[in-house]
Formats: structure tokens, sequence, C-alpha cells
């Protein structure tokens, strides 16, 4: 029997229940049941196979580590070598979030929401994500949290998409109004020089001042969901607004507020941020699969994570990429430098 050969995989990172695409050849198998992919020996039964593709899912984070894993094909008498892939490590559980989570450089604590149906009042709104992996309640008072974001300065701002007010966390972890009547605010992101961007879905992007003062920077279509904002290297301010389309954009607008068309062709895309290289992840469907894409400088994509149910990324200090589906937060070791604006 001739030995299976794995070509490649596409892509070579996954968090639980994210489909790959295995390219191989000389992949014999009498039927569709005697196809098996193995992640480090764990079995995940193929969505589909044949002699050249076999797509599959990553299996769940309960029957395996995360980290750096070997993937093999096989059938009942022949196997193919192990190719590497990264599976993400989940950290944490039973959650909400609907935006990005966010890493504080000064303590290398990740915070995330439990943001809840519209008007619901949970009894925790943010949780922290200790350096250890601890996870705990950290604010009980903001209705429908959704974005979150450090100013330069270390302080913590949320918005709330219910009571279109922006809040500022004291020291004392108690949520202070800091703007109000920004319609439904969603993303929230600072610039390179301090200033606040916040995001209306229903089609406005503000600038705040140092006083919660709101000026509009920006007009854009409005969004079913939400508007996600991050800067890049270049001083643009860019912008995802999901809707029911599945050839969606991401926005660019410059400092002067000029809006354009950055990439054009995903699927619901929601949360994004950058490298210090300038590529752009964006957690988003494309060619029917979910996950992170990332796309370069010059508008290339291509699918750089799997992942189903994805919102929103960022980066922490260890170049690890932290993703937040709808209910869960996994994190990948991939060695990527974040860009931050400050």
């Amino acid at each position: 029997m001739v030995q299976p050969i794995i070509e490649n995989i596409q892509p070579r990172a996954g968090i639980e229940g994210g489909e790959v695409i295995i390219s191989c050849r000389d992949f014999h198998f009498p039927t569709y049941s005697h196809a098996r992919v193995m992640f480090n020996g764990v079995e995940s039964r193929p969505i589909s196979a044949s002699s050249r593709r076999v797509i599959a899912a990553v299996p769940a984070s309960k029957f395996m580590d995360g980290g750096r894993v070997q993937v093999s094909i096989e059938s009942d008498d022949a196997e193919s070598d192990g190719y590497d892939f990264i599976i993400g490590e989940k950290i944490a559980e039973n959650l909400h979030p609907v935006a990005n989570p966010a890493y504080d450089h000064d303590s290398g604590a990740i915070y995330t929401t439990l943001s809840g149906t519209r008007g619901q009042k949970v009894a925790v709104s943010v949780y922290k994500i200790t350096p250890d992996g601890e996870s705990e309640p950290f604010l009980t008072d903001v209705t429908n949290p959704t974005g979150i974001a450090f100013s330069p300065h270390g302080e913590m701002y949320i918005t709330s998409r219910y009571d279109e007010t922006v809040y500022k966390v004291t020291p004392f972890k108690e949520a202070e109004a800091f703007a109000m009547n920004v319609g439904v605010a969603t993303g929230i992101v600072f610039d390179a020089e301090g200033k606040m961007y916040v995001g209306d879905r229903n089609g406005t992007i503000y600038t705040l001042n140092e006083i919660g003062e709101s000026t509009t920077f920006a007009t854009l279509e409005p969004s079913m969901a939400a508007y996600h904002l991050a800067f890049g290297p270049d001083g643009y301010l860019y912008v995802t607004g999901p809707n029911i389309s599945s050839f969606d954009s991401v926005m660019r607008i410059s400092p002067d507020g000029e809006v354009s068309r950055f990439f054009t062709g995903l699927g619901r895309p929601q949360g994004l941020a950058f490298d210090t290289a300038g590529n752009l992840y964006v957690a988003a469907s494309r060619q029917g699969h979910r996950g992170i894409v990332k796309i370069t400088p010059d508008a290339e994509a291509e699918m750089f994570v799997a992942g189903n149910a994805l919102v929103g990324l960022c980066f922490d200090e260890l170049g690890d990429m932290i993703l937040a589906t709808s209910s869960e937060l996994f994190r990948i070791p991939l060695g990527i430098a974040g860009y931050s604006p400050f």
C-alpha cells in the first residue's frame, strides 16, 4: 500500500470545531468510513474526503492540549507522516463577547464581556482573565457591554449598545458615564494621539474629546450588529460593520474622515486587529469557512485561523492571538507582534 502524503493544511492553526482543508496525494480508502484524520492521535472524522483533499474539524479542546500538534491522515492499512498544526487552548468559557477582547499591557490580564441580550442586566458585565489563567468577575454595572478599550494612560472604557453611553472604569472598578447620546455605541478605539473613536452602528463614527464631547468623524452604511474599529500602522481607521451579505467589506477611513473600501469579500466580518507589519486580521467567513482572515497591506487575503462563531481577537505581548467566540476565549501561540497606536 502506498503511503499517503500531506502536502499542505489550510489554515495552519485553529480552535475546536474549526474546519481545515488538507491537501494530499495517494490517500486511498475503501469507503468513506475508513478515512480518518488524527490530531496528535485524537481522531476527527472527515467532513469530506478524497484522494487529493480532506476537510476535517479540529477536535474539542477537552481531548487534547493546545499548542503545536501533528496532523496525519490514515485508512485501515496506511498512514501519512505528521504535519505541523497549531491548536488554540481554551482559557475561559460561559461568556458572551460581542467584540474584541482587550489586553492590558500593564498587568498582562485579558478582559471580555458577558453582554447578554438587549436590555438584559447580567450579574457580571466584564470578566478578567489573569496571566495565570484564572477567570474572575471584574465589573457588574453596565448593561449590554460591547466594546472595551484602554487609553494610552491605561484607563478602561466600555461602550454600551443599550443606553448610548461610553463608560469609564474607575480604579475602584466602578463604571462612570463618560459620554452619552452616541447612538448604538459598539466599537471603541484610541489613535496614536490618544483621541477616542466610537462607532454607532446606525452609521456614524464619532471622535470624543477629553471631557466626552462627541464630533462626527465619518458616516457609513448602518450595520445590523456593530461597528468594529482598529487603527493600522498607516494611521488610517479600519472598520467592519457586518450585515446579511456574504460579500461585506472592510472600510478604511483617512485621518481627515475620507471613507473608502479596503477589502471586499467577507461574510459577517466582526472584530479586527493589526500586527506591526501592517497585516490585518479579521473574524469573518471567507469562501464558506469561518475563522480569522489575514489581509496583507496589498489587500491579499487568506484564511489564517480556523474557528466557528468567532467575534473578535487581540494580541498579547508574547505574540499569542487571543480569540473570542460568542461564548469562549482561546489562546493560540503564533508569535505575532500585535500593533498598538501608542
